[in-house]
């Protein structure tokens, strides 16, 4: 399906469900800015059996979804792989089997296209084998963060682990860079998050006694004098979860442009140079759709980290 001056209403087949309506959106509207995806939903223009949602909405097999006219100029295919990412791809799969892929995701690239950027890691990953041209992402991490994500490569596969992370019986773990000595007393940090979407599809998080349940468990891995190299393991999947935990104990990590406030990094001279967010997804547990097997795997510490490191170590 692509772009049309009509409003379309799209059933949704075993293919598509339990997948959150604005990844269907994505794929359904190719070239769209993601900015404006979020908008449509938004301003109610999408509906989901004649009623309102919400992007994180997840669609059932049979709903019927209101997908507004849309026209606009320089609608853009995904951009190409270049042989310098296929060749990091393919040489940071974790893991691959008929049902899941495993992949060590570089920081810097987005995990699906939109808002300007052309070229996710979903879509990278489409062009690099044929049998891959339908994969799905099963869960996100940021932009800027590093490590460990999972695709799922068939429907029952990609259900079975929505529901896995909907339940929490996914376990992720995190290490991250924060500036200043982490307190040894601070092992966890249960702050409620309330998140706001921009017009131009950023989002922003705070924590607000409104906002949504969040739980961070944290253990120091190394203090420096300037910083602390620590673990988290969120125990709830919010949006900037860790980040906006380490910010609101006053520990922001390193090269968090979003929530390390300017005058905090203009204390920490020794980290000027780290510009890049110190966030790495580590390790990640999880069971294998079909068999049930748990799998324990784990990354490469990111380059940002690497960097970061080692200026400590200067």
């Amino acid at each position: 399906m692509g772009i049309g001056e009509q409003v379309q209403f799209v059933e949704v087949s075993s293919r598509h469900e339990g997948q959150r309506v604005d990844n269907f959106l994505m794929r359904e509207l190719k070239g769209v800015p993601r900015s404006r995806v979020y908008r449509l939903i938004r301003k109610g223009e999408v509906r989901i059996n004649k009623k309102r949602c919400k992007p994180e909405t997840k669609l059932s097999l049979g709903d019927i979804v209101r997908i507004p006219p849309y026209t606009g100029s320089s609608v853009k295919e995904p951009g190409k792989i270049t042989t310098a990412l296929k060749d990091y791809l393919t040489g940071n799969i974790l893991y691959e089997d008929e049902e899941v892929l495993v992949v060590n995701k570089p920081s810097g690239l987005s995990v699906h296209g939109g808002s300007g950027i052309k070229l996710g890691l979903i879509e990278a990953l489409r062009q690099i084998k044929p049998e891959w041209a339908e994969i799905e992402l099963a869960h996100r991490i940021d932009r800027e963060t590093s490590g460990c994500l999972i695709v799922a490569k068939t429907v029952v596969a990609l259900r079975a682990l929505h529901l896995d992370f909907k339940e929490r019986r996914v376990s992720k773990t995190y290490q991250a860079l924060v500036y200043g000595r982490w307190p040894k007393e601070i092992t966890r940090v249960e702050a409620k998050l309330l998140r706001k979407q921009l017009d131009s599809g950023e989002r922003l998080v705070k924590v607000d006694e409104a906002g949504k349940e969040a739980d961070t468990a944290f253990k120091i891995l190394k203090t420096f004098k300037a910083a602390t190299l620590i673990e988290a393991r969120p125990a709830t999947g919010r949006t900037h979860q860790i980040r906006v935990h380490c910010q609101h104990v006053g520990h922001p990590i390193v090269g968090d442009d979003r929530y390390a406030q300017r005058r905090v990094a203009d204390h920490y001279p020794q980290l000027s140079r780290a510009k890049a967010l110190c966030l790495h997804a580590a390790k990640i547990e999880f069971a294998l759709p079909k068999s049930g097997e748990t799998v324990s795997l784990a990354a490469d510490i990111g380059l940002n980290l690497q960097v970061a490191l080692s200026l400590l170590e200067e």
